[in-house]
């Protein structure tokens, strides 16, 4: 068995940092903890940003988030080809049964339902040599 390339490590550090971004984010919306020590494992930027913004408006309005997202990502491109510092990823990920509910009562917050959906990130490798996300797009629901 040959040794890994440089460019197949990275490209598996990457899809690693990309599903813990969304693990960790699942598990901060659980509590719409906009704080949560979790986020900055594996996002930074604007993705971090992102996150936050998102889980303080949840918390600002009362919700939280049950369940989990699903995610299939790949690789679509990698750069420079033999010693990455960027990969772009497409997911289709699947938010059917991870949705958002009034931390009061408990009851949907009727914010549509959850579906399949594009979504692109960019992951770069940090001075540390950790791989993170530092920016991503999510496209509306059927586009994947």
């Amino acid at each position: 068995m040959s040794p890994a390339s440089p460019a197949d490590v990275a490209r598996r550090q990457a899809i690693a940092a990309y599903l813990g971004m969304w693990q960790d984010f699942a598990d901060a919306a659980a509590t719409s903890d906009w704080w949560s020590p979790k986020l900055v494992q594996n996002a930074t930027g604007d993705a971090l940003s992102a996150l936050s913004r998102g889980l303080y408006a949840d918390h600002y309005n009362g919700l939280v988030s049950r369940g989990r997202p699903v995610n299939n990502p790949q690789v679509s491109s990698v750069d420079p080809a033999d010693s990455p510092t960027k990969i772009v990823i497409a997911d289709c990920g699947d938010s059917t049964n991870w949705g958002n509910y009034r931390a009061d009562n408990g009851q949907p917050a009727n914010d549509g339902p959850g579906g399949r959906r594009q979504i692109n990130a960019i992951v770069k490798k940090a001075v540390d040599g950790s791989w993170k996300v530092t920016d991503f797009g999510i496209q509306p629901i059927g586009t994947c």
